[in-house]
C-alpha cells in the first residue's frame, strides 16, 4: 500500500499555497482518472489536495458573447445545460458520449481536459513506457497500438489522447484558464496539450502546482451549428477510434461560409485542422473534391503502425458524415 496525505482547502489561495509546500502533490476533484492511477501504481502522489470546496469553481453560465464554464462544473451538468445545448451542441454532444452515465456525474470539467492516455503500455508499470518512466522505451511501437496515435507522434511515443470535450473545445476556439505560482493566465484549448515529441512525459503547458480554474468559450454561427461525431466499437463507455469536432456557418444558398475541424483519437493532443475554413469556404458540404483536399489536409503527415492503419479510411469516411449530418440539421432548421 502507498500512503499518502489529504487535505480539504477551503480557498483557492490555500489550494495553490499547498501545492506550492508540497511538490509533486495533485489536485484532486472527481477522482474518477487519478484514483485509478494511484490504484494501479502509474501515480504515487504524496499529497492529494481536495479541490471541491473551493468556491465559484462550478458556474456555467451565458454571457452576452460566451460560454463559461467552472473546472469543478461536473460533465453531465454541463452537457445538459439549457445555454450550452443551445449555443454550442456540439459541446453537449462531445460530453454525452464520453465515459459512463455515473462517471459524467462524478468527473469535473477540469479533470477531464487532463485525463491521461489509455495506452495499456502506459497503465502497466510492468512495461516499458516513455511517459511514464523517460528513456525506458515505448512498448506500443511494434506491440498492442490498435487504438494509439497516428498523427503527430515520434520514436519515443504513439499513445493517444482520450477526451472528447476537449477536441470539441479545441475545434471551436475555446479557452481554458490556469492559477498557480506564477498567477492567472489563459491558454488556448488547442495550445493545452503537447505532441510527444521527445518528451512524451510533458502532455499539457500546465506548469507545477498550475490549477485548471475554468473554460470560456465564444458562442455565435459557428458554435451554435456545432457536431461531435465519435466512432468507437461499442455505443457506451468506450474510447474514440476516431472523432470529428466540426462547426460551419452556412450561407444562404447552403454553401459554407467560415468552418472548424478537430480530430480526436489520433493523436496526442487534440488534432486541429488549421487549413479547414480555407478549404470548405464558398464550398457546399457535399462538394466531393473539397471533401478530399480537406481529408488530404487533415491526414497529411500521418504515420500509422500495422496495427492501427485502419484508423486513415474510418476518419476519412468520418469527416465527410459530420459535414452531411451539420449540412442536413440546417436544411431541417430553414425547412
Amino acid at each position: 500500500m502507498q500512503p499518502f496525505g489529504y487535505v480539504e482547502p477551503r480557498t483557492r489561495d490555500e489550494a495553490l499555497r499547498l501545492a506550492r509546500e508540497h511538490p509533486g502533490a495533485r489536485f484532486l476533484a472527481g477522482g474518477t482518472t487519478l484514483v485509478d492511477l494511484m490504484k494501479s501504481g502509474v501515480v504515487q502522489p504524496a499529497l492529494l489536495i481536495d479541490v471541491n470546496r473551493l468556491p465559484s469553481l462550478d458556474v456555467i453560465a451565458r454571457t452576452e458573447d460566451a460560454l463559461e464554464i467552472g473546472a469543478l462544473a461536473r460533465m453531465s451538468d454541463v452537457a445538459c445545460h439549457p445555454a450550452v445545448r443551445e449555443q454550442a451542441p456540439g459541446l453537449s454532444e462531445s460530453l454525452l458520449v464520453a465515459a459512463s452515465g455515473q462517471l459524467r456525474n462524478m468527473a469535473s470539467i477540469g479533470g477531464n481536459l487532463l485525463q491521461r492516455t489509455r495506452c495499456v503500455y502506459f497503465r502497466d508499470w510492468h512495461f516499458p513506457c516513455n511517459k511514464r518512466v523517460p528513456g525506458t522505451g515505448c512498448s506500443a511501437i511494434g506491440g498492442e497500438n490498435r487504438n494509439l496515435a497516428v498523427l503527430g507522434t515520434s520514436e519515443h511515443c504513439i499513445a493517444n489522447y482520450p477526451g472528447d470535450f476537449a477536441v470539441m473545445l479545441a475545434a471551436l476556439d475555446g479557452v481554458v484558464h490556469l492559477d498557480g505560482p506564477s498567477g492567472a493566465r489563459s491558454v488556448a484549448a488547442a495550445g493545452l496539450h503537447l505532441l510527444p515529441g521527445g518528451t512524451p512525459e510533458i502532455e499539457t503547458v500546465v506548469g507545477a502546482g498550475e490549477i485548471v480554474t475554468g473554460v470560456t468559450l465564444p458562442i455565435g454561427p459557428l458554435s451554435r451549428r456545432s457536431h461531435y461525431l465519435k466512432v468507437r466499437d461499442r455505443s457506451s463507455y468506450e474510447y474514440a477510434s476516431v472523432s470529428v469536432a466540426v462547426a460551419a456557418e452556412f450561407a444562404g444558398d447552403g454553401t459554407i461560409r467560415d468552418a472548424r475541424l478537430a480530430l480526436g483519437g489520433l493523436a496526442a493532443a487534440p488534432w486541429r485542422v488549421e487549413p479547414a475554413a480555407a478549404l470548405l469556404a464558398g464550398r457546399r458540404p457535399d462538394d466531393a473534391r473539397a471533401l478530399v483536399r480537406l481529408v488530404e489536409a487533415a491526414l497529411d503527415g500521418a504515420r500509422p503502425q500495422p496495427g492501427n492503419a485502419y484508423k486513415l479510411p474510418q476518419a476519412r469516411a468520418a469527416i465527410g458524415r459530420a459535414l452531411r449530418t451539420l449540412a442536413d440539421r440546417h436544411a431541417e432548421v430553414r425547412a
